[in-house]
């Protein structure tokens, strides 16, 4: 049996074409360039963008009065959450401002630490101290009052209370060395409103105060 061969035609060769503009392709990869470029740019501008802010000089007590003397101006990197927490230097001290609240040396200062004399509910009282306080009593630093009732006729002493708790140290008086046995030393400390007739009685009677640092609420 005779086999016939047919002559097929060869097949074409494939070419690769050259994409055109409008090639999805190509638009998507260049969408996905330009927006890592710009997400770059964004990142480097955002992170040298800093905003000036206050910090304390030194240990801010309520009721003292503001100045610039008592601040500094650091430039610091906070999102905008964040920031709205504390006192901005480029809008500058709001009139006649008083601290509301102890804000520690070298801290920023938060925004709502600084107010006016009418939102204060403390009032200094200066306690005089028959023993010298202890180092840790400084100002800015937070302190528990007691009181300790002098002995009657019968040699005998109510036991030591406590008149209150956590009260901030706006001034520290100590006695010289060599007075320090018999006294002289006095502390100012800033009693709430609701306190106050307490201490003030407790001022008035036969006895001792003392002051006792809260751990860690100062810096020496």
């Amino acid at each position: 049996m005779d086999t016939a061969v047919l002559d097929l035609p060869a097949p074409a060769a494939a070419r690769l074409r050259r994409p055109g503009w409008r090639d999805p392709r190509l638009l998507t990869g260049i969408a996905l360039v330009a927006a890592s470029v710009a997400l770059g740019s964004w990142a480097v501008s955002s992170a040298q963008t800093t905003v000036p802010v206050y910090v304390a000089s030194h240990a801010l007590v309520p009721g003292q009065k503001v100045t610039t003397d008592d601040l500094v101006v650091a430039d610091v990197r906070l999102d905008a959450a964040e920031l709205e927490h504390y006192l901005r230097a480029d809008a500058g001290l709001p009139a006649d401002p008083v601290v509301v609240r102890v804000v520690g040396d070298d801290e920023l200062v938060p925004a709502d630490a600084v107010g006016r004399a009418q939102d204060l509910d403390v009032r200094s009282v200066a306690v005089p101290l028959e023993r010298t306080p202890s180092q840790d009593v400084v100002v800015g630093a937070s302190v528990d009052l007691w009181f300790t009732p002098a002995s009657d006729g019968n040699d005998t002493a109510g036991p030591p209370r406590q008149l209150a708790a956590g009260l901030p140290v706006a001034e520290v008086a100590r006695a010289e060395r060599g007075l320090a046995a018999s006294g002289g030393s006095s502390v100012h400390v800033l009693v709430p409103e609701a306190k106050l007739s307490d201490v003030l009685a407790a001022l008035g009677s036969q006895g001792a105060l003392d002051v006792v640092a809260v751990p860690g609420s100062g810096e020496r």
